[in-house]
C-alpha cells in the first residue's frame, strides 16, 4: 500500500478525536461552506461534501440545523480559516487548521502551546511545503473491481484507491477535489465522506521519550475549540 493509506492508519488507530469534537468541528464547516457558496447543496458542492460528513458520523439533526442558522446571522459567522506553522520538540513540523471568529485570541491560545512544549511558532509557509494538500473520499464498496474503479480516477487526478473497512477510499491532490466529486456524483456512487489533508512527505522516528514530548503539544492544540486539524511530520508507527 501506497503513503497514503499508511498515514490514513496511523491517524485512524491513534488520534481521530472524540465525537464532541468532530461534531464541532463539522458545524464550523458547515458554516464555511454557506458562507463561500450559499445555503443550497444543490449548487454548493462543498456543503454537499460537508452534509454528507455530518451524516457519516451520525450527527445529530440539530447541530445540523444549528449550525445552519449560525451561518445566516451575520453577526456570528465570522469564521476565518488560519493557518499556524511550527516546530514541535524534537524537530518535528506541526501544521495546524483553525477556523476562527477571533484571530487575535487563535494566535494567543496556539502561541502559548508551543511555548509552554518547548515548541517554536514560526511563519506562514515554514513548514506547509513538507506536506502534500490532499483531498479523500470514501464510497461505498458495492463489490466493484478496485482496480478497474483506480484506472478510471486516474484520469480525474487520483494517486491511490484502497478497500477500507466498509467503503473503498481514493486520494488524489487537493485541486482533484471537484472533478472526483462530480465523477462520482453522474456515475450516481455513493460518497460515504469526503474531506481534506496534509500528509507528510517524510517522517521522523523518535524514542518513547520524545515522543511523549510532542504528544504533550498535540494534545493541548488538538483540544483548542478553534482547531479543526493538525498534522505532523512524527512517524507514528504502529
Amino acid at each position: 500500500m501506497g503513503r497514503a493509506f499508511e498515514f490514513r492508519k496511523a491517524r485512524k488507530l491513534k488520534r481521530w478525536g472524540k465525537m464532541s469534537k468532530t461534531f464541532t468541528r463539522i458545524g464550523k464547516d458547515i458554516v464555511m461552506a454557506i458562507k463561500e457558496g450559499g445555503p443550497d447543496p444543490e449548487s454548493n458542492s462543498r456543503l454537499r461534501a460537508v452534509m454528507q460528513n455530518a451524516k457519516a458520523v451520525n450527527m445529530p439533526k440539530d447541530n445540523v440545523e444549528r449550525a445552519i442558522k449560525k451561518a445566516k446571522d451575520k453577526d456570528t459567522s465570522n469564521y476565518k480559516e488560519v493557518i499556524f506553522e511550527g516546530y514541535a520538540p524534537h524537530g518535528i513540523a506541526i501544521l495546524v487548521e483553525t477556523a476562527t471568529d477571533n484571530n487575535n485570541r487563535t494566535v494567543a491560545n496556539i502561541r502559548s502551546y508551543f511555548n509552554k512544549c518547548d515548541g517554536n511558532l514560526g511563519t506562514a509557509g515554514s513548514v506547509e511545503f513538507m506536506f502534500d494538500h490532499t483531498c479523500n473520499f470514501k464510497i461505498t464498496n458495492d463489490g466493484r473491481d478496485v482496480e478497474e474503479l483506480e484506472l478510471e480516477l486516474i484520469d480525474f487526478g487520483a494517486e491511490e484507491v484502497f478497500v477500507d473497512d466498509d467503503g473503498i477510499i481514493v486520494y488524489a491532490p487537493f485541486e482533484s477535489f471537484g472533478a472526483i466529486q462530480k465523477y462520482f456524483e453522474d456515475a450516481g456512487i455513493e460518497i460515504i465522506s469526503s474531506g481534506f489533508e496534509r500528509i507528510p512527505q517524510v517522517t521522523k522516528v523518535l524514542n518513547e521519550e520524545q515522543r511523549a514530548d510532542v504528544d504533550k503539544l498535540l494534545e493541548k492544540i488538538e483540544e483548542d475549540d478553534d482547531v479543526q486539524n493538525v498534522y505532523h511530520t512524527m512517524d507514528e508507527g504502529e
